[in-house]
């Protein structure tokens, strides 16, 4: 059966086609993104997470952006949306994901 067309995610996808070893599968009614066997993001209900850690993540907060909440209940503090700005420019976002896959 073939997979069900997302536009976000395949241009997310197409936007990262340089990143080697970038990889998908779906879960969480998204899909998670690896790098090799290192998960780093969140593709959600069009919008796109990476992964953060005490050091990357002031940098999202500070350009206003959120953590990712699947539910009105929870919030996985360490994933947090990657700026429109950066989603938009494909070697910032190279850069960002290749930052949080070593996160």
């Amino acid at each position: 059966m073939a997979p069900k067309h997302d536009g976000f995610r395949d241009f997310v996808l197409d936007q990262l086609d340089d990143l080697p070893g970038l990889t998908y599968r779906a879960m969480f009614g998204g899909y998670g993104l690896y790098q090799r066997d290192t998960f780093f993001g969140i593709i959600h209900k069009g919008r796109l997470y990476f992964k953060t850690d005490r050091i990357t993540a002031p940098r999202y907060r500070d350009r206003g952006v959120k953590p990712f909440t699947p539910t009105s209940t929870q919030t996985l503090k360490n994933y947090y949306e990657v700026p429109i700005d950066v989603l938009e420019a494909p070697d910032d976002l190279i850069r960002w994901a290749s930052e949080a896959a070593e996160r």
